[in-house]
Parts: C-alpha cells; structure tokens; sequence
C-alpha cells in the first residue's frame, strides 16, 4: 500500500477544507465551517475537521463514492440515524444514486438485520423528501418475484462468483451442502442472500462485497470476514481497496473493530497466498 507521507497541520487542514467543500457540494463556506465545528464542539470538532477528513476522507486508495458506501452501511448498521441523515446526502454528492443508496439499505438487511434497515430507510427517505421538497416520494416498484428454482439458479451463479468457481454450479448439490452445514438458516441465506439479494442489478457484486464486508468489520464477525474478504477479491476489489475499508473504519466503527478487521483479513490474505 502507498504511503500518503508526513505532512503538515496546515496541508493536512487544507486537504479537510477540500473534503469539506465536496461534502456539502460547494453550498457552505469549508473555513466557516470549520471554525462552526470547532465552536460548537471544542477538541471533538478539531478532530472531526483534521482527522476524519484531512487524514482518512482525503486518502487516494479509495473514491469518496466508495468511501461514502461504507459509511452509509456502517451508519445503517449500528443505528446512527442523524449522521445517516447527513451522509445520505454527502453519498449523492460524492456520486452514488439514490437507487444505489436504497440498494445498501437492503444488503444491510441480511448482514445486520431488517429492524435495522427498516429504521434506516425512514431516515433516509426523510431526506429524500427534504431534498426534492416534498411530503411524499414516489411510489416504488417491489422486487421480483421468484419461485425457489429460479432463486436457487441465480444463487449458484453468484456462489460461483463468490468463490472463484468452488462452489458446485449445480444449485440443488450447491444448497445441499449449504444446509448440511447450517441447517434451515442455510436453507434462508442461500435462497434470501444469494438467489435474491446478491443476484439483484441495482449494486454491482463489487459494491456489495465492500458493503458486507464494513457490516461485517463493524459488527465484530471475524470468521464472516473469513469468506467474504477472499469474496471481495474475487469480485474485483484490490488488497489495497480491502485495506482501506478498515482504515474507514477506524473513523466510524472505532479503532478496536478496524484492528480486528485488519486482523481477520491479513488472516485471509495469508491463507490465499499459502494455498497458491
């Protein structure tokens, strides 16, 4: 991974107002707000300003897009419905859709449950509504409507996709063995997860490992992480990518979930490299 160099208080301040500028799409002064952030809230604010933004939100390893998807999953995950609120429109600004803002909140609700993504759809829809000024948003369109086989097929297909090909292309034999292992829930995840969430087009499979990936780092599920950092790989992620989501997550799931997170995935990364 590239080193970003020592820098001064002052380069690093000035990459903050940069970041600063971007989120808030240009509508608010970045030293006014940061002297409202320090005002506000003493040291906490500093922090904010120079830390989150000037040292983690100006890193080059990943887009502010992919940065914003990891937070607005971490935000979903843990229930932190006012930063939410803030960052669904931080995401747009930063280039990710409102489909694809929706799309997190549902992946969110097989990693880290429906009362979670139900909570933080409310949230966002709010400011959506806020946004376009508007008391109501449009009526959406349900998911599609499938029956066990066609789930079953699209779960093979993006089983395949997670392992690299390991997983066996025939789905019956392929959910078997899911459920050999891990019961009904097995049965649930494959059909659910994989046949339904997983094979949806609104997020790319990339998108989705980074956002799996966040729920599971903040929610402490290392031997999850076990799976699914080889799974971001093999769907387009780099090393460095995958690194990097930990680093994000030193900000917005705490330093002690980030180390545990890194842990796992150098785990991960050791165990690819000795098998090849």
């Amino acid at each position: 991974m590239a080193e970003t160099g020592s820098r001064t208080h002052a380069e690093r301040q000035a990459a903050a107002l940069e970041v600063f500028e971007r989120f808030t799409n240009g509508q608010i002064d970045p030293e006014r707000g940061r002297r409202g952030m320090i005002r506000r809230h003493g040291a906490l604010g500093t922090f904010a300003f120079d830390v989150v933004m000037g040292d983690v939100w100006s890193r080059p390893q990943l887009s502010r897009r992919d940065r914003s998807l990891i937070v607005i999953t971490v935000l979903a995950t843990i229930g932190s419905t006012e930063e939410l609120s803030l960052h669904t429109e931080v995401g747009l600004n930063h280039g990710l859709t409102r489909t694809e803002i929706e799309e997190i909140l549902i992946q969110v609700a097989a990693y880290a449950g429906f009362p979670m993504a139900m909570a933080a759809s409310r949230v966002v829809d709010e400011r959506f509504r806020t946004l376009d000024g508007v008391e109501r948003l449009p009526e959406r369109s349900g998911a599609a409507e499938l029956d066990d086989d066609e789930r079953e097929r699209r779960a093979a297909e993006v089983r395949g996709t997670l392992t690299a090909g390991r997983a066996s292309s025939d789905p019956s034999e392929d959910m078997e063995r899911l459920v050999e292992h891990l019961g009904e829930v097995g049965r649930i995840a494959y059909h659910w997860a994989f046949g339904d969430l997983w094979s949806r087009e609104e997020l790319s499979r990339r998108d989705r490992s980074i956002v799996v990936i966040a729920i599971l780092t903040v929610l402490s599920r290392v031997d999850e992480l076990a799976f699914h950092v080889p799974a971001g790989l093999n769907h387009g992620l780099s090393r460095t990518e995958i690194e990097e989501i930990m680093v994000q997550m030193t900000i917005y799931g705490g330093i002690p979930r980030a180390v545990e997170g890194y842990q796992a995935m150098k785990r991960a990364f050791t165990k690819i490299d000795t098998r090849g």
